[in-house]
This record gives structure tokens, sequence and C-alpha cells, in this order.
């Protein structure tokens, strides 16, 4: 259904934002089969479902000449999971009804509740909040839903993980028989059905997920990195692209503080964004990147929800997503309104099986690339200063004279050469990574022994192939669990079920001290891994091995932090 069979006034806001046809999710609430009816509605993240829903309940609230009659008591209520959505919600519908004469009033926490409470008696059409904050003006008397015509849930999957299902449950259960209830959910779990058969009436299902499915306009990466290696790629990802603005998730709060806090060392303009920051702190930091002074977020997955960044384009999940669900509610952030976006996700070698599983069932057909280096980067630093200084722009007198001045006393090539340094002096230094292309590292097979490794001791770890064991990912691993830099590490030799390698002599005693200490002391991340000396040669202690049978359990003797990865992705 085109925009121009809307009610006028309507129709004008929608013209006026530049809307010239409706998203699937618009053009679908508004078939003839949907008017009037209860709805449950499957769209993802950045499908225009906020003016979808606006235009969807229109009928019920506008009179005969297309305004919003005089209301005291609210005509439709909008409830969403976090400020920071309830906020945006409330923005796109005082625009889309504000020719009509419409009144939004918004009730969310960390706001002034006796502020929120006097524009409530004051009147208006529409209320958009939070579960918690309306239950209590709903308790405290200051919210009338008795005239209620429509309910909206918007992310209601959101709001059920969040723990706000009694909240809803009383809120709706305030709310007249008779009334519309719209419901909007990117998920449609068994607690969503349920909370639909209770409160819904004959509701139509539509889904425009297939549609929307992995945002065609979002280029998905994935990035395989040995686990001490994250951070260092974050940065070099960072630079590489030089985004507008740049959202990175993490999976804890701590992991957000600890993050930040090494960006902004490092020179990056961050922002940070987790349960621990007040509404004021996230107001500044949102406003930060909205108007430049920021330009990359560091985020937890509930902290971002609701956000609304028209700049963003790019997306780095530094802790995997735990489905792919959130990984593509994630990735939703960037790629709106016709804008391209691309989706990164940085990858533990052990989590690769993991995350090609994830990226399947999301349907998403993932590049996987190759960690950008220090040469990748000054490369692209190179191309954009061209570009830069070489766009026509309009010169003041004041810089020509300026500029005069430095000719006088240098040669052009001096003040360009000047110019580049300072450039690059803006710029936080790419980071230096392991990498298998690199051919200073550990090789699995050798011609012979190399310098300082013509006397050693033999090591094994209860790792191998069926663990995903490789070279780039477990010489970190042992520099940190017996405390030796990667140079004292020899030839590596991986089996089916576990991994040989060798350190020199000299370092052995060290080594194996080392790692009595760091044993046991994450057992479920590295420490978890056994590491132990083995008599004589590989060849000889395969020997060993087979002459006595495999031993009890063996086939159970893998890293707890690969076999049950958290709920998080850590």
């Amino acid at each position: 259904m085109p925009f121009s069979t809307l009610p006028s006034l309507l129709a004008e806001a929608l013209s006026a934002r530049g809307y010239a046809e409706p998203t699937p999710v618009q053009a679908a609430v508004l078939e003839a089969e949907a008017e009037g009816r209860d709805l449950v509605v499957s769209a993802q993240t950045g499908s225009g479902k906020t003016v979808a829903f606006g235009l969807a309940m229109a009928p019920q609230l506008l009179d005969e000449n297309g305004k919003l009659p005089f209301a005291m008591q609210p005509l439709a209520l909008v409830i969403a999971p976090t400020r920071e959505l309830a906020l945006q919600v409330s923005r796109e519908l005082i625009w889309l009804y504000g020719k009509a004469g419409g009144r939004i009033a918004t009730c969310v926490g960390g706001m002034d509740a006796s502020k929120e409470r006097r524009n409530l008696s004051h009147g208006a059409h529409i209320v958009v909040g939070t579960p918690g904050r309306l239950r209590d003006h709903l308790e405290r008397g200051a919210l009338d839903l008795a005239a209620l015509r429509v309910a909206v849930l918007d992310e209601a999957d959101e709001m059920l993980d969040m723990g706000f299902r009694e909240d809803l449950e009383e809120i709706l259960d305030a709310t007249p028989q008779e009334r519309r209830t719209l419901l909007f959910s990117a998920t449609m779990p068994k607690p969503i059905v349920a909370l639909a058969r209770r409160y819904q009436r004959d509701a139509l299902r539509i889904s425009t997920v297939g549609e929307d499915r992995g945002h065609g306009d979002i280029s998905y990466q994935a990035m395989a990195v040995a686990p001490a290696d994250i951070e260092n790629a974050v940065v070099n990802l960072l630079r590489l692209h030089e985004a507008e603005s740049a959202l990175l998730f993490c999976a804890t709060r701590e992991n957000v503080r600890r993050l930040h806090s090494s960006l902004t060392e490092r020179g990056f303009s961050a922002v940070a964004l987790s349960g621990e920051h007040s509404q004021n702190e996230r107001n500044q930091a949102l406003q930060a990147l909205r108007d430049g002074r920021a330009r990359v977020l560091v985020a937890t997955d509930v902290a971002a929800r609701g956000i609304d960044l028209p700049n963003l384009t790019l997306v780095i999940h530094v802790e995997l997503p735990r489905d792919a669900e959130t990984l593509q509610h994630r990735s939703g952030r960037t790629g709106r309104a016709g804008k391209k976006g691309t989706a990164i996700l940085v990858v533990p070698y052990p989590r690769r099986k993991r995350v090609e599983s994830v990226l399947r069932g999301a349907r998403i057909n993932a590049e996987w690339i190759k960690p950008p280096t220090p040469e990748d980067i000054r490369k692209n630093d190179h191309e954009r200063l061209l570009s830069a200084l070489l766009e026509p722009v309009e010169i003041e007198d004041a810089d020509r004279e300026l500029a005069q001045r430095l000719l006088a006393e240098r040669s052009p090539e001096e003040i360009a050469a000047a110019l580049v340094r300072v450039h690059r002096a803006r710029m936080p230094a790419p980071e230096e990574m392991v990498d298998g292309r690199s051919g200073d590292g550990p090789q699995q097979q050798s011609a012979g022994p190399r310098a300082g490794f013509e006397d050693t001791v033999w090591f094994k770890m209860n790792i191998g192939r069926r663990q995903n064991a490789d070279p780039r990912w477990l010489l970190p691993l042992l520099c940190r669990r017996g405390h030796i830099t990667k140079n004292e590490i020899g030839a590596i030799r991986i089996a089916a079920g576990e991994t040989l390698f060798e350190i020199p002599r000299a370092s052995a005693s060290r080594f194996a001290a080392a790692l009595r200490r760091t044993e046991g002391g994450d057992p479920e991340g590295e420490g978890g891994v056994r590491i132990e000396p083995v008599e004589g040669t590989p060849r000889e202690a395969a020997k060993q091995n087979r002459r006595a049978g495999p031993p009890p359990g063996r086939h159970k003797a893998r890293p707890a932090y690969q076999a049950r990865p958290n709920s998080r992705g850590k």
C-alpha cells in the first residue's frame, strides 16, 4: 500500500522526512487484512517497525478529519524495553503525529518521575515508556488506561529476557478488553507465543524476517585470531576502517570497562555504555557520538538496545554473540535507511567451527578475512590522506598567507612531508599480531634443530586436532602459562587428541615451575589445559602411549574453555 492512501496529515509528515515508499513491514501492517486486527509481527532491527506500528494504529486514533481528538487519558500505549528505545520511539511518533496535533508523553526510568506525572495529568494521546516506570505510574494512579484503544509491545522478546513479564501483565490487565494489541518481536520464543495467546484475539501473524534476514545493506566478515590477540585485532580493525562511528560489543560490563580504557590510552576517541553507567552518563556518551566528539562506542548487548546512531557504519563483535538472533540484532545497528554497513566477528581460533555454525543458522554468508597488518593500515592511511588533501576546498586569505610564509622557509616537499608526519602522529599506532603468514613462529615440521634447540625437553598438552588446536593460538597460550617467549618454543606437533612441543633444556625447569603455578587457576579457561613433560622423543612417547592404551576419560580431556563456551560467547 503506498503512503498516498494514508490520511493526508500522516502522508505529509512521511514525505517531509523523505519517505518515498513503505518498507516490507510497513506495507504488511497497512494491508487490508491487517486493518483493525491484533498483530504479531516479526521484524528485524532497522526495518522501520516504529513507523510501522505508528501507521498501524492510526485508524483507532484519528477522527474523520484525520486529526487526534481532545483526550485527557491516553488513547495509545507503547511499551519498550530500554530508555534509549523508548526515547527513540517517542521522537519518531512526535514527527509522525505532529501535524495531526498529537501529544506524546514519555515515561522512562532515570528521568524526573514528578515531571512525568505532571505531563500525564495535562493529557496525552500516546504514552511511550519502559515497563517498570509505567507500572509505577499505574500503581500511583498517575496513569489511567481506561480509555486506551491500542497497546504496542515493542521488542517484546527483549522485555521478557530482561525479566519484565510481571510488569507487562499488570499493565495489560489494566487496559480495556476491547483494545487492539500489536506485538512486535524479532524472535518468537514460547514465552512470546504464550503472551500473545493470553492478551490477543485472532491475531494476524506477520513476518518480514525472511526478507530482512542478514540485512542486505550489511557486509559480514569474520576474522580468526589468537585469543591473546583479540584486543590488538580490534585496534587494527578500527585503524583500517577509520569509520565515522563504530560500535564494539563486549559480553560484560567489566570487559567494556577494560576495552574502553585500553582504547582511550591508545588515543582513540571512545565512550562506553554498560549497566554501571547512569542515565546522564549514557546521554552524554551518545551525544558525543552524534556530534563527532567520539567515534567509538564500547557496549554490552543490553546497554546498546534501542540506541540510534545514524552514522554508524562499523560493528565489531569483540566477544561472540550467543546465537544467530543476537548476531543479527547487534549487527542491525548499522546498514540502516539504505546506508551500507560492515559487521565483523573477531573469532578466537578454537571457536571458528562454532561461529561457522551460527552463521549457517542465520543464513549469513560471511567473508573470512585475515587480520589487517600495519602495512595494510599504512596503505589505507596514505590513500585517505591523499584523498583529503586533494579534495577541492576554499582557501581563506589567512591560510594562503601562512602557506606563503612556509614556502619561503621550506621546500614544497619538506612541507608535504611535515604535513604527513603531523597527520600520522594523530593516529593510534597499529599493533603487531601473531599470524600464520609470518615465517618466524614455531613450525609443525622442521628440517633440523634450529640454533639453541640442539638439546631440548618435550612437553605435551591434552588438546589436539579434535579441539581445533592450532600453533597460532597455542603459541601465546604457552607463553602466558609458562612465562617464556615465543623464541623459546621449538617444534610443535599436533596429533588427534594431544599436542607435543619442545623447550630448550636450559629453560625447561623454569617453564615447568611456571606451569605448576598457573595450572587450575582458571579451570574454565586456559588454566584447564593440562601440560606436562614427556619421556624421550615424540616417537618414543607415542610408542609408550600405544603400549599403555588410552587413559581413562581420554576422549573427554578437552579444555573447559572450549568444550563449554558460556552463553555470552566468551
